[in-house]
């Protein structure tokens, strides 16, 4: 029987997804370093969910263990923004946060070996059409880009580890019952664990924390806004009610609009290959993190 799909859920899942997918042309446009701009998304979205949490009286004790817990992914997002924000202004921010994406095969991976989860020959075939597409839109000219150009890609790959250690830290702490908190709360609290991580990495590297105009003000409010409040409060909304294969499916709208975006407002120059390899790319990522859903169980026989 077909399962009906909430229209409600639908729409929340692609306002959500389109959303995040403007994170990274707010870093573009901030004028401030990558690593203070990571510190005013997190700074900034932390307050306003702290704000929202307790004008609704959803705030909860937090136990000193939870935060204890939730520092080891706050770490891991913090490196995730570091080096994904370098990548942004090395790269620009579609090929960033399509590379940030490849993350879903490193998840896939570290569920085979630390859950036992298997991998079926989607998986392989999503690897391979995700690599084929990224050697179109990067290796072809890999001699001739700058040595910049080439950190950055490096640096959008290392994203995908961060965020993947970000999400299995965070996954283990909830199923183990180390953290029980809600899910705002949680992102809640991991965005101004993380605020203050980047904080203290800011003032290692010298920089200011001085927002220099009224251009990057809004830019950060908006990162914090969209990228750390309503992107994830709609999807964690959406995501129960709709099936694994629509919300990976919808998910692909974050790296495909942030690409598209690129090429509108910043000129980035792009061919037909490289189109191609976006393409390859979305589709590889999408077969590698396709998941069936485990078969419903059979109801027991009622006694007589």
């Amino acid at each position: 029987m077909q399962q009906d799909i909430p229209r409600r859920a639908l729409i929340e899942m692609i306002l959500g997804a389109a959303a995040i997918s403007t994170t990274s042309l707010f870093v573009k446009v901030a004028h401030v370093g990558p690593t203070v701009s990571a510190f005013y998304r997190m700074a900034f979205g932390g307050a306003m969910l702290l704000v929202g949490l307790v004008a609704l009286g959803q705030w909860k004790r937090v136990r000193l263990a939870e935060i204890a817990w939730l520092t080891i992914p706050a770490v891991a997002f913090a490196a995730d923004l570091m080096l994904w924000h370098r990548s942004i202004l090395y790269v620009g921010p579609g090929l960033a946060t399509l590379l940030g994406n490849f993350q879903v095969f490193l998840m896939a991976l570290a569920g085979f070996l630390i859950y036992r989860e298997r991998l079926g020959w989607q998986f392989m075939l999503g690897v391979a059409l995700a690599f084929v597409g990224l050697y179109l839109l990067v290796g072809l000219d890999w001699s001739r880009v700058s040595e910049r150009y080439r950190l950055g890609v490096v640096l959008g790959v290392a994203t995908g580890v961060a965020y993947a250690i970000y999400m299995l830290s965070t996954r283990h702490a909830q199923r183990a019952g180390h953290v029980r908190i809600a899910p705002a709360q949680l992102l809640c609290v991991s965005s101004l664990l993380c605020a203050m991580i980047l904080a203290m990495a800011a003032l290692v590297e010298g920089d200011s924390f001085v927002l220099p105009d009224t251009q990057t003000w809004s830019a950060l409010l908006g990162l914090g806004f969209f990228g750390q409040v309503l992107g994830w409060v709609l999807l964690t909304r959406a995501m129960p009610q709709l099936p694994a294969s629509l919300i990976g499916l919808l998910l692909l709208l974050q790296p495909a609009l942030s690409f598209l975006f690129d090429v509108i407002l910043f000129a980035r120059p792009t061919r037909a290959l490289d189109w191609i390899g976006v393409g390859l790319s979305l589709v590889g990522i999408f077969i590698g993190s396709y998941r069936r859903p485990a078969p419903a169980a059979e109801p027991a026989p009622e006694s007589a």
